[in-house]
């Protein structure tokens, strides 16, 4: 691999004595892992699905930084299997999983993940806060914050604000609103050189520099949104000093309400050169470069109940609209055994159940406002297939469970053989929902997205 001249004389610096194994380490292959999604399916649960599985499964082994975390060989092929379209995982770099294993969110809480496309730590939030509170996630170049949807969608996210804006923008609508806040930063991607080549051609010290002024600008609107008493976690893919412990001093200057949260412990990593600062080297651990902070702002977090900062949840449907539901809850008596709960709005013709805590929607570039609950034509309605994704068999009262061989040809949109079902039904592989299916004279009519289906 042909590094910079430059990067080499800087760590060569950095490291001293460990140099040499830090260039060893891009002799040896990159590591490959998924992360279980515990909104689908339990780690023990997936464990023993490995092992009752009608396909091979995987050969996975546990990544001690994340209970959910697994590598599996290079030469498998998780992506390519109905478990991922199920949402059952999420493929993901192993040291990627840090930052928001080390946020430690929790269910009912308000949680930002300001830089958060593809969506591989956002899915980990998620799963974190079992679909309770507020998950706001945000990406402000459009075709990426599409996929982060679309990311969300496929890993069953219900209490998801998905959002394509400036951090700016969102500071100034959502001021001391979040509980904890994760902020990956866009790198100069010194972490990845072993993973993407490209990164290499884009590296210059210039570059870091560049990186570590924008990151700075991007921490400072973070803290502006995170409550009293709130954790922020700082992550980069890098190994420049500039953009970690430089920006993070830069940072602690700025705002001295702001300081190094000691309470989490992080045995896996190397402490950093300020407290509260760690390194993930790919010479200590299975895993590429990662640079971490864990801050707190001080204050007490105040309950809910007592905060006056609460934004009030927007009204979203007029009571004279409310007459558009009809044919929804018609719908929702038919095939849910529990009505759903919660605050709907209409975006056209898209119906969405708005997440707890959901701010006022209005001046906001909001992609996903909640979950989709389905299309509204006239008088038919037609679910959606994020809320397919959302639900488990027990919650529908008509579920089909399919083997994979099954479920491979639903996935290339052919239909299924039934019994005596009758109108829509829930479609599922191992007992989890991938998808709509609507039944009639013993067969299942394939509702599964055109845009999803798969050719392998």
């Amino acid at each position: 691999m042909n590094l910079p001249d430059a990067f080499l004389t800087r760590m060569k610096e950095t490291l001293g004595p460990e140099y040499e194994a830090f260039l060893e380490s891009y002799e040896t292959g990159r590591y490959q892992g998924l992360r279980v999604n515990e909104l689908k399916i339990s780690r023990e649960e997936f464990g023993k699905l490995q092992g009752e599985s009608d396909d091979s499964g995987f050969h996975l082994e546990s990544i001690p930084w994340c209970p959910t975390g697994f590598y599996y060989p290079e030469e498998e092929r998780p992506g390519r299997h109905v478990w991922h379209e199920a949402g059952l995982y999420y493929i993901q770099e192993p040291s990627a999983m840090s930052a928001a294993e080390l946020l430690q969110a929790q269910p009912g809480e308000r949680v930002l993940d300001l830089c958060a496309a593809p969506g591989g730590k956002s899915s980990q939030l998620a799963s974190a806060m079992q679909g309770q509170g507020l998950l706001v996630v945000n990406e402000i170049h459009p075709a990426r914050a599409k996929i982060l949807s679309q990311n969300m969608e496929r890993m069953g996210v219900p209490n998801v604000l998905v959002c394509n804006e400036t951090p700016a923008r969102l500071a100034d609508r959502l001021p001391g609103y979040f509980d904890r806040i994760l902020c990956d930063a866009p790198c100069s991607g010194e972490g990845m050189f072993r993973k993407d080549e490209e990164a290499i051609h884009q590296w210059s010290p210039e570059h870091v520099t560049m990186c570590a002024d924008r990151q700075l600008s991007i921490l400072m609107e973070a803290e502006k949104m995170l409550k009293p008493g709130g954790r922020l976690v700082y992550s980069t893919c890098t190994f420049a000093e500039e953009e970690n412990e430089g920006v993070i001093a830069r940072f602690l200057e700025a705002c001295p309400w702001m300081e190094a949260d000691l309470s989490v412990e992080c045995p896996h990593f190397t402490p950093g050169k300020l407290p509260g600062t760690w390194r993930l080297w790919p010479h200590h651990l299975n895993g590429e470069g990662h640079g971490v902070a864990i801050l707190k702002k001080a204050g007490e977090r105040n309950t809910w109940a007592e905060d006056e900062n609460q934004l009030p949840t927007e009204k979203s449907i007029p009571w004279k609209d409310q007459k558009k539901l009809k044919e929804f809850h018609n719908w929702e008596k038919e095939t849910l055994k529990t009505p759903l709960e919660g605050e709907y709005i209409f975006f056209g013709e898209q119906l969405y159940r708005l997440p707890q805590y959901c701010p006022p929607l209005k001046g906001l570039k909001v992609l996903r406002p909640g979950l989709q609950i389905g299309e509204q034509k006239g008088k038919v309605f037609k679910p959606a297939h994020a809320l397919a994704m959302a639900l488990h068999p027990e919650d529908v009262k008509q579920a089909v469970n399919r083997n994979h061989e099954e479920i491979h040809k639903y996935l290339r949109g052919e239909t299924l053989d039934c019994g005596k079902e009758k109108g829509w039904v829930l479609v599922c592989v191992d007992g989890v929902s991938i998808g709509w299916g609507k039944a009639s004279n013993q067969v299942v009519k394939n509702h599964y997205p055109k845009g999803l289906r798969v050719n392998w």
